[in-house]
């Protein structure tokens, strides 16, 4: 069975080899580190710094596997040069209550509101993509259907 692609921007692929980069070369010999200590402490049956050692090792080792895994699916956005938002477009929107903001259309493995980062599934981001400047789209919240309206899309 296929794997699903991984839609992530430059920035965001580059943190990812980043953290993986900084779980291999350092996280794990920390955590080896603490793993020797707990066993210099003796009896391993009733030695709960070992088990917690253990469970963190397991921990990074499956982060470690879902980084790889992240990285190895990836596609990097590039920006298409049209008027139509894309993944990767920036985009200045204002609200239903008026106020406006801006944001970058990424990946659900790059989401992150408080960056200014919304997902293409997300009901706001889904509504956008394929959408022009001055072009009001409707989105379904459980608050109700919303308008928002596309001020600018943002050419970098």
């Amino acid at each position: 069975m296929a794997e699903k692609k991984v839609m992530l921007t430059q920035e965001g692929y580059n943190k990812l080899v980043d953290k993986l980069n900084y779980l291999k070369s350092v996280r794990r010999i920390e955590v080896a580190n603490r793993l020797k200590a707990a066993i210099a402490l003796g009896d391993l049956s009733e030695n709960s710094e070992y088990v917690d050692a253990k469970n963190e090792q397991a921990f990074l080792e499956g982060e470690i596997v879902d980084l790889e895994k992240q990285i190895r699916n990836s596609d990097i956005i590039h920006e298409e040069k049209s008027d139509a938002i894309s993944l990767g477009s920036k985009v200045h929107i204002q609200f239903p209550n008026g106020d406006e903001d801006t944001y970058m259309i990424v990946g659900s493995t790059e989401a992150d509101p408080d960056e200014k980062r919304i997902s293409d599934e997300s009901p706001l981001g889904a509504a956008l993509i394929g959408q022009k400047a001055g072009a009001a789209v409707q989105v379904h919240a459980p608050a109700g259907v919303l308008q928002y309206k596309i001020i600018e899309i943002i050419k970098e």
